[in-house]
């Protein structure tokens, strides 16, 4: 038998035969490549899978706040706030909402804001830990919402 025949492997206690090896061999002298395309192709999932399921893109935002009554709540500072908001935002600084959240009401929908997520996604859990049932959050936050020209105010 050719040399290619005769080579075998064992591998989680089971021989594998020649045309097996060529596999084994493809994996063994490509493996940077493998790893390098897991590790991309992870990179490119992690933000879908991340996503919280009432994590809204900026298209999915205007369609709420054009079918329901939803209270807009911006959680920036004041500064921030300042420098620019949605139309119709009311501001309540992270650090200020367990103390005013009796100025929100529960019936409504609550859209919330911050400049790029995370702040809005604190918010969220502590709004949900208060009771309220439809708490969402602008995925990208106001610089999501500003760099899609969408209508803000001064």
């Amino acid at each position: 038998m050719g040399p290619l025949n005769d080579f075998s492997l064992l591998f989680y206690n089971a021989e594998l035969v020649a045309n097996d090896g060529i596999v084994v061999k493809f994996l063994i002298d490509n493996i940077w490549l493998i790893l390098i395309a897991l590790v991309s192709g992870g990179a490119l999932a992690w933000p879908g899978l991340t996503r919280s399921k009432n994590s809204l893109t900026t298209l999915q935002a205007v369609q709420l706040l054009n079918k329901s009554k939803v209270s807009i709540i911006d959680v920036r500072t004041a500064d921030e706030f300042k420098g620019g908001h949605l139309r119709n935002a009311k501001n309540i600084p992270l650090d200020e909402l367990d103390k005013r959240v009796a100025e929100l009401d529960k019936s409504h929908a609550v859209l919330l804001i911050c400049q790029s997520g995370p702040r809005a996604n604190r918010a969220a859990s502590g709004l949900r830990r208060a009771g309220f049932a439809d708490v969402y959050v602008l995925s990208g936050g106001y610089a999501e919402w500003h760099s899609q020209g969408l209508p803000t105010a001064a």
